[in-house]
């Protein structure tokens, strides 16, 4: 079963001329499962951050105009808080956010970059692949987002979305 993971396609690519990360992961399962991990509260709160961070959410709200509020929790209890609203959520296709970093209380850090996200749901055979495309509003906030340890981070994400599959699949 290790052997399989590394053979699922994951590309990271970073186009420093219009301001995007573009990243494709490959998964394991149906696509209707993998939609389901990336959109259901119950479900992201066991994958959605980097180890060994969990995930706890405050409030999810997964439509056109809602939004998920959350908190990525170290090994000592230190919360960081995300903000991501969503818009133009096409199940199981695609959807769109907008994503900040915030406070517990959901106030927008004006300090960090926010994003524009587009998370595509494909098939590939028995697989699905998502293609996350993040947009920036400068080069300088793609290149803090990627010093910030971006790329590490979402290798280790998606490494516990894998293991999250595997045991849902049984």
């Amino acid at each position: 079963m290790e052997k399989m993971k590394n053979n699922l396609q994951f590309d990271f690519l970073v186009d420093k001329e219009n301001n995007t990360l573009t990243i494709v992961r490959e998964f394991n399962a149906e696509r209707q499962l993998v939609w389901d991990c990336y959109t259901k509260q119950e479900l992201l709160d066991q994958w959605f951050a980097p180890k060994p961070f969990t995930t706890k959410t405050k409030s999810m709200d997964f439509k056109n105009g809602g939004h998920w509020h959350y908190a990525m929790i170290d090994q000592e209890g230190t919360e960081y808080w995300g903000y991501t609203e969503y818009y133009d959520v096409n199940p199981i296709d695609y959807y769109r956010t907008i994503d900040a970093f915030c406070d517990s209380e959901g106030t927008i850090n004006q300090e960090l970059p926010t994003a524009n996200w587009k998370v595509t749901f494909n098939d590939k055979g028995k697989n699905a692949t998502v293609t996350t495309v993040v947009t920036y509003d400068s080069l300088n906030d793609l290149e803090t987002i990627i010093n910030m340890g971006m790329e590490e981070g979402m290798i280790s994400t998606l490494e516990k979305l894998d293991e999250l599959l595997e045991t849902l699949k049984k």
